[in-house]
C-alpha cells in the first residue's frame, strides 16, 4: 500500500504527514507536486493542511484548478481513497468531491487548540480502529472551518451516514462551547456518498505519537492499513 501526499504552493503540513506515514506508520509514501498529473501508483491520496496559493479568493479555490486535481477527481471516481485534512478538506469541497462549503470561523479568528470528536461510524476505511461513538482528541488550526450546507444536503448526508466526525465535549456532550468554529451540526469530518473520500478539519498527523500528547490520529491511518489488508487491495 502506497500513500501520495499532494504539495501545493503554501502547503505546510505535507512534511508532517510524510513523517507520520513513513517513519511512524512504516508505510510507503511519496510527494506529488501540484503540477503533476501522475499519481505514481499510489493507493491513497492525502491533501494536507496549509494555505494553498495563499488562500487567495477563498480557501482551496485556486488549488482546485491545479493540474494534479484533475487526476485526483478521476481517482476518486474510480474508488480510490482520498483524505483532505484542513486546507485539503477545503480543496475537496471546492472540487465538488464533497458537498457543502467552508465559512470563516464564527469568532472571525484563527483557532488553534485541541478538540474532542465523536466517531459516528466505525465501518468505513478511515475509522475501523475506532469504537462506535468513541470520543477522541485531535488538534485543530484553521481560520475557515465553519462547515455549511443547505438543509436538504444536511438531511441527505445524515441519512447516508456521511457525517463521520462531530465536535463534542470530553464526555461526548454537544454544544456551541465545544464547537471551535460554529460548523453546522457540529460537523468536523464528512465522507462522500460512496465512502472513499474523507474531509476533516482536525489534524490526525499531529496526534499520532505519545510524544505529541496522543495517538488518536494514529488510529485513523492504521484503519486505512487494516482496510487494505482485509480487502486484499494492497499490502499494508
Amino acid at each position: 500500500m502506497k500513500f501520495g501526499i499532494t504539495v501545493f504552493p503554501g502547503s505546510n503540513c505535507d512534511a508532517d504527514c510524510y513523517y507520520v506515514l513513513k517513519d511512524v506508520m512504516k508505510y510507503e509514501v511519496e510527494y506529488i507536486w501540484h503540477r503533476d498529473t501522475d499519481l505514481k501508483g499510489c493507493d491513497v491520496i492525502i491533501l494536507p493542511g496549509g494555505f494553498s496559493y495563499g488562500d487567495y479568493l477563498r480557501t482551496g479555490a485556486i488549488a482546485r484548478f491545479s493540474p494534479v486535481m484533475s487526476r485526483v477527481v478521476d481517482f476518486a471516481r474510480e474508488g480510490g481513497l482520498i483524505i483532505g485534512i484542513c486546507n485539503g478538506f477545503q480543496i475537496l469541497l471546492e472540487a465538488g468531491l464533497l458537498p457543502g462549503a467552508m465559512l470563516r470561523n464564527r469568532s472571525l479568528r484563527f483557532v488553534c487548540t485541541g478538540v474532542h470528536l465523536r466517531v459516528k461510524r466505525n465501518d468505513t476505511p478511515f475509522s475501523g480502529f475506532f469504537a462506535q461513538n468513541e470520543i477522541i482528541s485531535l488538534p485543530v488550526a484553521h481560520g475557515e472551518g465553519n462547515y455549511f450546507c443547505d438543509p436538504v444536503t444536511l438531511a441527505e448526508m445524515d441519512r447516508a451516514g456521511q457525517i463521520l466526525f462531530t465536535y463534542c465535549g470530553p464526555g461526548g456532550e454537544e454544544g456551541p462551547e465545544y464547537n471551535p468554529n460554529g460548523s453546522l451540526a457540529h460537523i468536523a469530518g464528512i465522507t462522500n456518498k460512496e465512502g472513499n473520500v474523507l474531509g476533516l478539519m482536525p489534524h490526525p498527523e499531529r496526534a499520532a505519537e505519545d510524544l505529541l500528547g496522543g495517538r488518536d490520529g494514529y488510529k485513523l491511518f492504521a484503519s486505512i492499513g487494516d482496510y487494505f489488508s482485509r480487502s486484499g487491495k494492497g499490502e499494508a
